[in-house]
């Protein structure tokens, strides 16, 4: 298994600090949302069904004719490597692990490359896969360059696979509604943006002939009942959607200033998370899990990826922890 961040019960336990005492800002989601809609009784007591209102819900709200639920887009990152053979794979490091593992997993050849290569190498590729903004450097891709690399590759068979994860505070710049055209492929995180990641929810869009391959590999009933009453409900809250857009948007930035202010210069992010690459990123890790604030620590290169606190104490608590590293390790 991969590291990923939220290992707060392994991080109380070296540390000696209670669950309840962190400030955890290791994942980079959303650390609010909506409240919850009750939920029928029947999404306990029957099989999911696929008319309930929720691919319809989600159609609207990615601006789409057709899309695939899947349980969390990891569902479909380890499905669609399945679905070719011998590909030759570009992507970029640092990124998600979990698409490498997954792709070398089925036998595929990966090539690691730079976004400045991207253009030159392309030739090479059966398929390009990136995740914009990228997680944990927040590199951003415009729609114009994904789309002309796009058609390059679908003109010889290829796939473009965009992972969208972090992408809803800035909906303009999601391939979305392109995502009918041949070889190419959007994955969608529902829990990030709605603060729900234990609901387990992602979307794949992609042409109809994809879809009901991965449709197939899946199998039925991918996606609890439950969980798709509650999304059903906020797929269609369009006011609370804005809210909270405009809330990450602002906290992003807010989280920006802080860190420059003592010192670390975010060299990336976006409104859920901002990455700090520096020398001292190992020792800046430890010294904040010391004082309860969980950060992601990336080995290559050295770095840091800081996510939003939830509350008023919980920056307060960010600020006062960076005043003392900067007065105890000037």
């Amino acid at each position: 298994m991969l590291e990923h961040g939220g290992r707060l019960r392994a991080a109380a336990q070296r540390f000696g600090i209670p669950l309840g005492d962190w400030l955890d800002l290791s994942t980079g989601l959303a650390p609010y949302g909506w409240p919850l809609p009750a939920i029928p009784a029947a999404a306990w007591t029957r099989l999911p069904e696929l008319d309930d209102g929720l691919e319809s819900a989600a159609r609207d709200y990615y601006g789409v004719t057709r899309l695939l639920p899947v349980a969390g887009s990891q569902a479909a990152i380890q499905a669609l490597p399945r679905l070719r053979q011998h590909a030759r794979v570009g992507l970029l490091a640092p990124a998600y692990a979990e698409h490498a593992a997954a792709w070398q997993r089925e036998g595929h050849q990966l090539l690691t490359i730079d976004a400045a290569d991207i253009e030159q190498q392309l030739e090479r590729l059966d398929v390009l896969l990136l995740v914009n903004p990228n997680n944990p450097t927040g590199r951003r891709f415009a729609p114009a360059q994904l789309l002309a690399w796009h058609a390059r590759l679908a003109a010889r068979g290829g796939w473009l696979v965009v992972d969208e994860a972090f992408i809803d505070c800035t909906p303009e710049d999601s391939l979305a509604a392109h995502s009918q055209l041949p070889g190419l492929i959007v994955l969608r995180s529902f829990g990030k943006f709605f603060g729900l990641a234990g609901i387990r929810l992602g979307f794949v869009l992609a042409p109809p002939a994809l879809l009901e391959q991965l449709a197939e590999l899946l199998g039925p009933w991918t996606v609890s009942g439950p969980s798709r009453a509650v999304a059903t409900a906020l797929l269609h809250d369009r006011r609370g959607q804005q809210a909270q857009r405009q809330r990450l948007l602002s906290d992003g930035r807010r989280l920006g200033e802080l860190l420059r202010e003592h010192g670390l210069q975010p060299s990336g992010g976006c409104a859920l998370f901002h990455w700090v690459a520096c020398e001292r990123a190992a020792e800046l890790h430890e010294f904040l899990a010391g004082h309860g604030i969980l950060t992601r620590l990336f080995a290559s290169p050295p770095s840091l990826r800081f996510g939003l606190p939830a509350d008023e104490p919980g920056w307060l608590r960010l600020e006062q922890a960076l005043q003392l590293f900067a007065q105890e390790f000037a």
